[in-house]
């Protein structure tokens, strides 16, 4: 959906150099959810109840399931108007930002607990619930699958982008969508239960549930993010099409 006033015509190479008056805030946004949402998925796994339609699978998830999508909409929306570069960095930031967060966890976890708190909660009861954020499982399996899944995502929405001389966005950003998470989920419940973290019969369930539902959080806020993306490119004057990008996960 091409802003009125872009900056680039299609198919012309990303500007560089330029500075942005949204970005920060796109990824302070995408950063807090990263965060919280991490949190969120040591914390406690959600049992509804009844079985998705599809294959009779549990709707078993963690808890972060139900916010973590909102990274992947944050991840198209900075992709399709900032281009792959911008998004890069973007995500590397969040990389850096839920590495120190599991450096906290951990420090906090071998500090000596003060009396009166340990006798209401103690020990046992951080590493139930925030144990995990400082364990090497969960954070291995954190890191590999959000590093894999966010730049499948970025690096599938621009190439789409660019073929597609941005018509559809909807099919882009699900479809870029469609491979990250998948991809994200499925290494991260494979170290997760390969670690002890999650259970292991319950890897397809949680592979299954988890795809389905942040897939369908995608597709109902994709309103949302048309409108979001219109008002970017207007405000900024900027519609970026990625011609002739490396698809690096590194700074270049």
């Amino acid at each position: 959906m091409p802003s009125s006033t872009p900056q680039s015509t299609p198919l012309a190479p990303s500007p560089s150099g330029r500075s942005y008056r949204y970005l920060d805030l796109v990824m302070a946004a995408f950063v807090a959810i990263l965060i919280v949402s991490n949190v969120a998925s040591s914390a406690k796994i959600v049992d509804m109840g009844f079985s998705l339609p599809v294959f009779n699978i549990p709707l078993v998830f963690d808890g972060g399931t139900l916010l973590f999508p909102l990274s992947y909409v944050f991840g198209d929306i900075m992709t399709e108007v900032y281009g792959f570069r911008a998004s890069r960095r973007v995500i590397l930031t969040g990389f850096v930002a839920l590495t120190l967060s599991a450096v906290v966890f951990f420090v906090l976890r071998i500090l000596p607990g003060e009396a009166e708190w340990e006798g209401y909660a103690g020990g046992a009861a951080y590493d139930a619930i925030l144990g995990g954020m400082s364990s090497g499982g969960i954070v291995l399996a954190s890191l590999a699958g959000y590093w894999v899944g966010e730049f499948s995502n970025s690096m599938v929405l621009s190439r789409m982008k660019v073929l597609m001389k941005g018509r559809l966005l909807w099919v882009r950003t699900i479809g870029s969508t469609l491979v990250g998470e998948f991809l994200d989920s499925f290494i991260f419940f494979l170290v997760g239960c390969a670690t002890g973290v999650f259970p292991r019969e319950l890897f397809w369930s949680l592979i299954a549930t988890n795809c389905f539902l942040k897939c369908a959080i995608e597709g109902a806020l994709t309103p949302v993010t048309y409108r979001i993306v219109h008002l970017l490119k207007k405000r900024e004057n900027v519609d970026v099409y990625d011609v002739g990008v490396r698809y690096s996960p590194f700074m270049q």
